[in-house]
C-alpha cells in the first residue's frame, strides 16, 4: 500500500477528484483522530466512575443524585461504543474504497456532508427516505 501524505490544512474541495488518495488518508486521519477522542474520554469516565465507586453518600437524595449521574454517563459511554462501531465500519469502506458512496444509491455522497458527518453512509435524499419511511412506518404502529 503506497503511503499517502497529507498536506498541512488540506481541505477537500468540489473542484478535485472524488475520493482521491489524499482525501481519503484525509477521512482516514479524521475518522482516527475522532476514535481517538473518545477513548480518551472513555479512559477519563472509567477512571472517574473507579474512584467515586466506593463513596456512599450518606443522605438518600444525594445518592439518588449520584446514582443518577452514573446511570446517564453509562449510557453516553454506551452510544459512544457504538459510534466507534461506526467508525471502525468507515475505515473499513476506506480501505475497500467504498468510502464516501451512498450504500442505497452508490451515488458520491458529498464532501459538505462528510465533514459534518464522516460516518454517513447514505447521500441526504437517501437519508431523507428512510427516515420517512422509518416515521411511517412508526406511525401505522400506533
Amino acid at each position: 500500500m503506497t503511503t499517502v501524505t497529507v498536506p498541512q490544512n488540506y481541505k477537500p474541495t468540489e473542484k478535485e477528484k472524488y475520493m482521491n488518495p489524499v482525501m481519503l488518508e484525509y477521512f482516514r486521519h479524521k475518522l482516527q483522530a475522532w476514535k481517538a477522542e473518545i477513548v480518551r474520554e472513555a479512559d477519563v469516565t472509567l477512571q472517574e466512575l473507579q474512584d467515586e465507586g466506593g463513596m456512599q453518600e450518606p443522605d438518600i437524595a444525594d445518592r439518588a443524585s449520584a446514582e443518577t449521574e452514573v446511570a446517564l454517563e453509562l449510557r453516553t459511554r454506551d452510544r459512544q461504543r457504538k459510534l466507534i462501531s461506526k467508525i471502525d465500519e468507515a475505515l473499513e469502506r476506506i480501505e475497500r474504497n467504498e468510502y464516501g458512496y451512498c450504500e442505497e444509491t452508490g451515488d458520491p455522497i458529498g464532501i459538505k456532508r462528510l465533514e459534518a458527518r464522516p460516518i454517513a453512509t447514505l447521500t441526504v435524499e437517501a437519508q431523507e427516505r428512510h427516515e420517512r419511511k422509518e416515521r411511517t412506518q412508526r406511525d401505522e404502529r400506533e
